[in-house]
C-alpha cells in the first residue's frame, strides 16, 4: 500500500492557493452553503441532491463511518470545491471507487477541479484501489476533459438516467480507469514510481 496523504495541504490554482483539507461534521453548514450555490444541473454528478439538508446529514455519518472520504478546496474561507473518493469494502467489487467532484462556478477552469481530481486520486491510489470510475452528465465537457486527462476511458452511456428537479432526464456517462494495469504497465516498463499517491 502506498503512503497516505495528510491534510491539510496547500495548492495552486489559477484561481489562487487553495486549502485542500478533510471534511468533517464541523464542515456541515459551509457545505451546504456550497452545495445551495451550484447549478442545479452540477447536482447531477452526484447521486443524491447534497443541497438537502438530510442528505448532507447522511453524507457526514459516512464520513463518520469511514465509508466516504471527502476532500474541501478552500479559498478565503469559503468552500469552493468538494471531491469526494468513495469506496465499499464490504462488496463485490471492493477493489474499486468512485470519485465525485463538484466545484464552484467562480473557480471554473482554473484548476481547482484538476487539484481536487488529483489529491482524489492520490488517495485512491493510497487505499491500494485497483478501479476508479466516475460518472457525470455527457454535456460536462470540463469535467470529461479533466478525467480524460489523467487516463480516464469512457465505459458506459446510461440514456435518461438521471431526472432533475424539472423531470427533465439526463444521460450519464462512466469513465473508468484500470490504475493496477496502469501501475503493471509503468513498472514493466521500469518507472514503478510513476503513479503514486
Amino acid at each position: 500500500m502506498s503512503e497516505i496523504r495528510s491534510y491539510p495541504r496547500r495548492v495552486a490554482t489559477e484561481a489562487g492557493e487553495i486549502e485542500v483539507r478533510l471534511m468533517s461534521q464541523a464542515d456541515e453548514v459551509a457545505v451546504l452553503d456550497f452545495a445551495r450555490k451550484l447549478p442545479m444541473h452540477d447536482l447531477l454528478f452526484l447521486p443524491r441532491d447534497i443541497s438537502e439538508p438530510k442528505v448532507l446529514a447522511a453524507w457526514i455519518k459516512e464520513i463518520e463511518r469511514g465509508a466516504i472520504t471527502s476532500l474541501l478546496a478552500v479559498k478565503a474561507g469559503r468552500v469552493v470545491g468538494c471531491g469526494t473518493l468513495v469506496r465499499d469494502p464490504l462488496s463485490w467489487s471492493p477493489h474499486v471507487g468512485e470519485i465525485r467532484n463538484v466545484v464552484a462556478t467562480e473557480v471554473r477552469g482554473q484548476g481547482v477541479g484538476r487539484a481536487l481530481t488529483q489529491e482524489i486520486f492520490a488517495l485512491a491510489l493510497g487505499v491500494g484501489l485497483e478501479k476508479l470510475l466516475v460518472q457525470m452528465t455527457v454535456d460536462q465537457t470540463g469535467a470529461i476533459a479533466i478525467f480524460e486527462g489523467l487516463g480516464f476511458k469512457a465505459e458506459a452511456l446510461l440514456r435518461d438516467h438521471v431526472r432533475d428537479k424539472a423531470g427533465k432526464k439526463h444521460d450519464i456517462v462512466v469513465l473508468g480507469h484500470n490504475v493496477a494495469q496502469v501501475r503493471a504497465q509503468m513498472e514493466a516498463y521500469g518507472l514503478p514510481g510513476a503513479v503514486q499517491p
